[in-house]
């Protein structure tokens, strides 16, 4: 099977442990197992669970405790409604494997995380992309989007909030696309790792998973609740669909790791303390950036409404690649992500979920940059 190489995961690959301002990190700022358990209200003494943990594969779908503390992040979902994972991205794949075969029809909302058109196109099947423009703040044409599922559409997947443009479809706009999906009998993937950190109100707006039965929803514990180092997700979806996908999981998976279920089930539990922390950091951190923004000449964007990340257009005659290559091996040394990884050339993707100090430091030093291309 050949598959398009993945842009984003190769720069970040290639720069992410050499630069000293990571302004592409799109995880909020990660949290140690010292701050986990105060964050959990418990005491150190709480690891000593650990001592007498066999280190066995443990539960093949993800423990009991975990699926009913991931279940709880849904209005209207079971246990049995989920299925753990190596991560989002293991996630993603596997329902792709599950659904898509050769000739499928696939639409896709871009800009997107990379899984959702070269996954399926290297499993033969066609997709149709449906763009979402700048010249329109980013927001989903809901009718272009209705007109492109046809009776023969599979799957239709969504990144919500957006990456990379920070964009956000609130339940109306999710409902319509979910019937859309149920007349044409298809099915509706959303990637929702962002889901919690929205930047208005309670900052989690519906999953997807609480609107259709043809509706899947994929998590994981890296982007809004900052324990990337776990290398866990999971899918929410219909019993008979997650079935399915535990055929292709046994090929890959077998299970997670018991120390990180454990250390995912506790986090879930107390998912409200954490999820507080991290709307409180990218709030304060969008902030900062629109100030720097509004100060900033050779700067554009739409400000973001939910997630950690968002596209800036820039004024200088250079690539994408370019542009960051020189920003990251300069004296600053700040890294932001080329939009060529994305398909988006003449803008950079930023991430504003690490600390606010790499946050605050790096800013500046991007000005004077800029001032070096002028």
């Amino acid at each position: 099977m050949q598959i398009a190489p993945f842009g984003v995961e190769q720069w970040m690959n290639e720069y992410e442990t050499r630069c000293r301002h990571n302004l592409a990190e799109t995880c909020c700022d990660s949290i140690t197992v010292e701050e986990l358990l105060q964050l959990s209200d418990q005491s150190p003494e709480h690891l000593h669970e650990l001592l007498g943990m066999r280190l066995t594969y443990g539960a093949i779908e993800g423990s009991d405790r975990l699926r009913l503390a991931i279940a709880a992040l849904y209005e209207h979902q079971t246990g049995k409604n989920t299925l753990v994972t190596h991560g989002a991205i293991g996630a993603n794949q596997l329902v792709y494997l599950a659904l898509v075969e050769p000739g499928d029809h696939v639409v896709s909302v871009v800009p997107s995380y990379q899984q959702h058109t070269s996954i399926p196109e290297s499993l033969g099947a066609n997709v149709t992309r449906v763009p979402l423009r700048e010249e329109h703040g980013w927001q989903l044409d809901i009718d272009k989007l209705v007109a492109a599922i046809t009776p023969g559409t599979k799957v239709v997947s969504l990144t919500n909030p957006n990456n990379p443009t920070g964009a956000l479809l609130e339940r109306p706009t999710l409902q319509t696309i979910a019937d859309a999906c149920e007349r044409a009998g298809a099915w509706l993937l959303c990637d929702e790792v962002y889901r919690g950190i929205d930047q208005q109100g309670s900052g989690t707006t519906v999953s997807v998973v609480d609107l259709s039965d043809r509706a899947i929803a994929v998590g994981s514990m890296s982007k809004a609740f900052s324990l990337a180092g776990l290398r866990l997700g999971w899918i929410a979806g219909p019993a008979g669909l997650l079935h399915d996908v535990t055929i292709h999981r046994d090929y890959n998976t077998i299970s997670v790791g018991m120390i990180d279920d454990h250390l995912a089930s506790l986090a879930l539990e107390n998912a409200e303390a954490i999820l507080g922390r991290n709307r409180a950091l990218v709030r304060a951190n969008l902030d900062t950036l629109a100030a720097w923004v509004d100060t900033e000449s050779r700067v554009l964007w739409t400000r973001p409404q939910g997630g950690t990340v968002t596209l800036l257009r820039y004024d200088a005659d250079l690539t994408s690649r370019e542009f960051c290559v020189g920003l990251v091996e300069g004296a600053g040394s700040v890294m932001f992500t080329p939009g060529s990884a994305l398909g988006m050339e003449g803008f950079v993707r930023v991430g504003f979920g690490n600390n606010s100090e790499v946050f605050d430091a790096g800013l500046p030093l991007v000005t004077e940059y800029l001032d070096t291309l002028s």
